[in-house]
């Protein structure tokens, strides 16, 4: 991002970007409580207006994003169901519509894994060398951008987290560590504005969109 301050914590349209993800988390009825993953170091979250919010409860973070999910999963497992059902979505993914969020949680609720949300790719795909070369055009058919939030058991992903981890595999999205423990998950098709904010220009888009989606 090209700044001091950690991309969850940028001013996003007056708010911080994580309390616009958290807020869609907490309008939803059916999300009893949430977890997150703080690093020692961070000197923000207790500055937003979500620190004290008290369906938000905070664990430590991890050395990666496998860990700190793996550090929230097992606080949970002191006090939830090993078979209820869990969401791990990104904090810098502050657009994602209740609509989408709906849509995943009823899909899935029969489901026998789980799954996440996600668009199929559009564009052409392309493979490169280390000098970023193209050395093959990749087919499309059956390519989905993987997004969050991800749904899956309690038990069978803290499992599946630890399973990976043990194994010296540090998967960068919880259904790699699904696919990993040799379960499917369902892909969810859902809104393509449901961005990471990753770089600078992302933030001005995240505006436009969330703007668009309140009516603005």
């Amino acid at each position: 991002m090209g700044s001091e301050t950690p991309k969850q914590y940028l001013a996003l349209n007056g708010q911080a970007v994580i309390e616009h993800t958290l807020q869609t988390l907490l309008d939803n009825p059916k999300i009893e409580g949430i977890y997150i993953s703080i690093s020692k170091d961070d000197a923000y979250w207790g500055e937003t207006a979500m620190a004290s919010h008290p369906k938000i409860t905070t664990v430590d973070g991890g050395a990666e994003r496998c860990h700190s999910v793996q550090n929230a999963l097992k606080s949970l497992l002191i006090t939830a169901d090993s078979e209820d059902w869990v969401l791990v979505h990104d904090a810098a993914r502050p657009c994602l519509r209740q609509d989408d969020l709906n849509l995943l949680m009823e899909s899935l609720a029969d489901h026998p894994v789980g799954g996440l949300l996600g668009v199929p790719v559009r564009d052409t795909m392309k493979r490169t060398d280390l000098d970023g070369a193209t050395t093959e055009t990749v087919a499309r058919d059956g390519l989905w951008h993987a997004y969050t939030p991800q749904m899956f058991r309690l038990d069978a992903l803290y499992k599946a987290l630890h399973s990976a981890i043990e194994k010296g595999q540090m998967v960068t999205d919880d259904a790699s560590a699904i696919e990993l423990a040799g379960m499917q998950p369902q892909m969810v098709a859902g809104h393509d504005d449901n961005i990471k904010i990753t770089r600078p220009e992302d933030l001005a888009l995240a505006s436009f969109y969330l703007k668009q989606q309140r009516g603005q």
